[in-house]
């Protein structure tokens, strides 16, 4: 086991014994594991959003951060830690800062959405085929449309693009945007 192996182990193997409680909702319900990679990310609201959507969707869900920052890191350790996570048995990772470009030469396929965005934020682990997916535009898009139905886009200016900006900005032309006037 290499070095990365043995930071990303210690640091996001489960706890082996749940509580009493706990025991019945591990064993009626299908286990999920899944994980953010990224540097930074302690104060992430995520774990929490993905184990109560899970729930809601009837899994026993289990999300674990794998900080850059925390275990000492680069993106230059993705290789090791996509492996690791396999051999876990995650089912799949969230990506973020610093990771999103980085993590594409480690994956076998890419969805057209993270092809055409050259950006990947979620990696499907399947029968060993790591699958990269970007569902920042998809996401804001739908966003956009739910909670502004009717807003005009004949002009629109967008504060930022680093991140997911490009992602929103792509989604914004696609909602039909006439002009896009980007400020970084």
């Amino acid at each position: 086991m290499n070095l990365a192996s043995q930071k990303i182990r210690t640091t996001i193997v489960p706890d082996s014994s749940p509580q009493p409680a706990s025991i019945t909702a591990r064993v009626s319900r299908p286990q999920l594991l899944l994980g953010l990679i990224g540097a930074g990310i302690q104060l992430s609201r995520t774990p929490a959003m993905h184990e109560a959507e899970g729930a809601a969707q009837g899994f026993n869900t289990l999300y674990r951060l794998i900080d850059l920052d925390q275990l000492r890191l680069g993106p230059d350790a993705l290789p090791e830690l996509l492996t690791a996570a396999e051999r876990m048995g995650f089912s799949g990772l969230n990506i973020t800062y610093p990771c999103k470009q980085e993590v594409i030469p480690h994956l076998h396929e890419l969805s057209d959405e993270a092809r055409e965005l050259g950006a990947v934020n979620t990696v499907v682990l399947r029968e060993g085929r790591r699958i990269g997916h970007n569902t920042d535009a998809s996401g804001f898009a739908e966003s956009f449309r739910r909670q502004l139905p009717g807003v005009p886009l004949g002009r629109a200016v967008q504060l930022g693009a680093g991140g997911a900006g490009a992602a929103v900005a792509h989604a914004a032309l696609r909602l039909g945007a006439g002009q896009l006037h980007l400020f970084d």
